[in-house]
């Protein structure tokens, strides 16, 4: 069993990782996230994600995608921490940083087999659509109902009112 720090991969290094399961007939998922504050939803997100094939890969949004995505005031933690924490989880076989504002480069360069979305997210809604379909890449829409959220989780613990 890999320890959680040798599951973080570079995303030069993760394509060549990834074909000895290739070899192994392994069905590879991608999943992918901000995880600024790994709160239960995010766990539960994962580890449905992880049922839908043999090896999990999950993509986290580096600090400047984030800032980018969620605006000033996040991330919360470094890009590292929020790697490793993900990492850590059993579910999870390998972690990567990603800087672009989807992964549809990711889907390009390790073509796994699923890509997972939570459950924010509907089967026309999830932005790398048109290329997982392009590719063969079937979405999956997994995890449990969206009741966490790590924006009202700041708000909370900040003292803001929730929008």
């Amino acid at each position: 069993m890999r320890s959680r720090l040798d599951k973080i991969v570079p995303r030069d290094a993760l394509p060549a990782r990834l074909e000895e399961h290739r070899r192994r007939g392994e069905r590879i998922v991608l999943a992918n996230g901000c995880f600024d504050i790994l709160h239960a939803g995010h766990v539960r997100y994962l580890e449905a994600a992880r049922r839908e094939g043999d090896l999990l890969i999950v993509a986290v949004n580096s600090d400047d995608s984030v800032r980018d995505l969620k605006g000033p005031g996040q991330p919360i933690l470094p890009e590292q921490a929020r790697a490793e924490l993900v990492a850590a989880l059993g579910c999870v076989d390998y972690v990567t940083l990603f800087s672009d504002g989807n992964v549809e480069s990711l889907l390009h360069e390790i073509r796994p087999a699923v890509h997972a979305k939570g459950t924010d997210y509907t089967a026309e809604t999830v932005p790398e659509r048109e290329t997982a379909r392009k590719l063969g890449v079937r979405i999956a829409i997994v995890g449990d109902e969206k009741r966490h959220s790590t924006r009202e989780l700041l708000a909370h613990v900040r003292g803001t009112p929730r929008a």
